[in-house]
């Protein structure tokens, strides 16, 4: 599940991306990668957390469905291209092969209809489980503050 925020304006990293490839300083490329990194770094052990707290009749077990999301959360960053940017993601592709929606149907951003103990002719809607938006919002201004530090500083460096 996409989870992107946005920064100052929405090409400031990609411009800032686009004159660090010019250089050929590796150092600084390096650090701009780690520097962004750091700056989102705090959210991801916020939205395991709230994956793990989702109420559950069951206890809590790794490999269940709630452990295979927050294994499934991580944070991305991209700092070439026309995707450059931030992103913390509940990536459905690392889930197990019969679980590659749920991200999206917990979430309620999906409808989550299932079968009751696998009985094909009795069907049951999942209630949603909000998990990430709800989390990340309140975050997202200090984050965008600090990537926006990373920008600058590495802005000057490159001046």
């Amino acid at each position: 599940m996409p989870g992107e925020w946005g920064l100052r304006h929405g090409d400031d990293l990609r411009r800032v991306s686009r004159e660090l490839r010019g250089m050929d300083n590796k150092e600084i490329k390096k650090r701009f990668a780690k520097e962004l990194r750091a700056a989102a770094k705090p959210l991801v052990p916020v939205v395991r957390s709230s994956i793990r707290s989702i109420p559950s009749k069951r206890a809590y077990s790794p490999t269940g469905l709630r452990g295979n999301l927050a294994r499934a959360t991580k944070l991305e960053v991209r700092t070439v291209g026309r995707q450059a940017g931030i992103a913390i993601r509940v990536d459905g592709r690392k889930m197990p092969s019969h679980m590659k929606g749920l991200p999206k149907e917990v979430e309620g951003t999906k409808r989550w209809r299932h079968p009751v103990f696998g009985n094909r002719d009795v069907w049951v809607n999942q209630p949603k489980q909000p998990y990430f938006f709800h989390v990340v919002r309140p975050l997202g201004p200090a984050s965008r503050r600090a990537v926006n530090r990373v920008l600058d500083g590495i802005t000057k460096d490159i001046r």
